[in-house]
């Protein structure tokens, strides 16, 4: 039992060892800004709230992402999540994230991301934008 706790542990100190937070803003037809935590080197999970709309009107997202290929100045990802609020559905992101000074934090994105409605309706959103990584301590 103690074995399986250390493990754990040390999975967990591993991960978190590895993240980072994100915020992002995403300018489209649909635009929206995202939070997310980066676990280890490839995986992203990201909450996206919708923006320019009422109160009542809210749009929010649940994404995990997952980088396909990583380099110094860029990152390309893939990944699928849902969509509540407006244009209810599944979401399929893939995306360019472009960090093009030496300090790594501040970067622009580009992403493509059809939206398959759970009704008839679907839709094809592309978007551009800013993002941020906080750094690491």
């Amino acid at each position: 039992m103690k074995k399986i706790v250390l493990i754990a542990c040390f999975c967990l100190f591993s991960s978190v060892a590895f993240s980072q937070t994100t915020i992002t803003f995403h300018q489209s037809n649909l635009p929206f800004l995202g939070v997310n935590y980066q676990f280890g080197e490839k995986f992203i999970p990201e909450f996206r709230l919708g923006t320019d709309q009422y109160i009542e009107d809210l749009s929010a997202e649940l994404v995990a992402n997952y980088i396909f290929k990583k380099k110094d100045n860029f990152e390309f990802y893939g990944g699928a999540g849902f969509r509540v609020g407006s244009f209810d559905g599944i979401v399929i992101p893939v995306g360019l994230n472009i960090y093009p000074f030496d300090q790594k934090d501040f970067g622009f994105h580009i992403e493509g991301a059809p939206i398959l409605g759970f009704s008839d309706d679907s839709l094809f959103r592309g978007s551009f934008g800013i993002r941020y990584r906080f750094a690491k301590n």
